[in-house]
């Protein structure tokens, strides 16, 4: 079921058994929520993950994502002109959590309280795709809301934000969300310790209280999970690969990648080319 409106607003919501064929054909959207029902293998950004039953992962357009084994699924697919949720942080609280702020992909597992609130908001949700009348996007938006809060603080139980100060989370989030936004551009911390009016010791600190990788492996994970993806599925020659990361020669795009991989970029890209 699909909901669009003249302002290019789009929201989708789908539930079906789904093959590998039949995966590739869905829309292309800029966020996505999938609820997996049925145990089934999933390859994110070239890194195999095996997805349990009533886990959820949050996809932005950005990701590549293969279906392996056929499953049954629940989809929620939106664009920004529908519900925007970095203007709407402050409704939500995910940017930097589920959305815009991971070198990995985000992705929970509901039980008990969670998974019952989520099972009756979705008959919910369904009914309202049917409506028809000027109170649907606000409705809709509404149901949208409820499951990303749900799922904000699912993420926080499971990697126990919730014992971090807000101020410090709120850091944490902002850090994830500018290195999304520049890491092609700055590959140093001292660039979003700027930018953040943070010293560089501050962040550090404040994602090892939090059990974080430090500020320094974040930024290069999140480099290195972008030349894969250049790597395995574009033309660009391994030079322009790098220039494109913000590399200016293809020797130090080289050792970087071959440190944070143990292979070069044309081993990789061979093995790439080979699955």
């Amino acid at each position: 079921m699909i909901y669009q409106d003249s302002d290019q607003a789009y929201f989708e919501v789908v539930e079906e058994h789904f093959s590998p064929r039949t995966f590739e054909t869905l829309k292309r959207s800029e966020l996505a929520v999938m609820w997996i029902l049925a145990s089934t293998e999933l390859r994110i950004n070239h890194v195999t993950h095996y997805a349990k039953t009533n886990e959820v992962y949050f996809f932005t357009e950005f990701d590549l994502v293969e279906l392996v084994s056929p499953t049954y699924a629940r989809f929620i697919r939106f664009n920004r002109a529908f519900y925007c949720i970095l203007d709407h942080d402050h409704e939500v609280g995910c940017k930097g959590l589920l959305y815009f702020g991971s070198s990995s992909t985000p992705q929970i597992q509901l039980a008990d309280k969670s998974l019952e609130v989520m099972e009756k908001v979705w008959p919910l949700l369904l009914l309202e795709m049917e409506s028809n009348d000027n109170l649907q996007l606000e409705m809709l938006q509404m149901m949208l809301k409820r499951i990303l809060i749900l799922c904000t603080r699912v993420l926080k139980q499971q990697e126990s934000l919730n014992e971090v100060p807000t101020d410090e989370l709120d850091i944490i989030r902002s850090f994830n969300f500018l290195v999304e936004s520049h890491f092609k551009k700055h590959h140093d911390v001292n660039a979003y310790a700027r930018l953040l009016y943070k010293s560089p010791k501050t962040l550090a600190n404040t994602f090892k209280k939090a059990n974080k990788p430090s500020p320094s492996q974040y930024i290069k994970d999140r480099i290195a999970t972008e030349a894969k993806h250049l790597l395995a599925h574009s033309s660009l020659s391994i030079s322009e690969v790098g220039y494109e990361l913000g590399y200016k020669d293809v020797q130090s795009f080289s050792r970087f990648f071959r440190t944070q991989t143990t292979i070069s970029p044309l081993q990789y890209r061979e093995s790439a080319h080979r699955e």
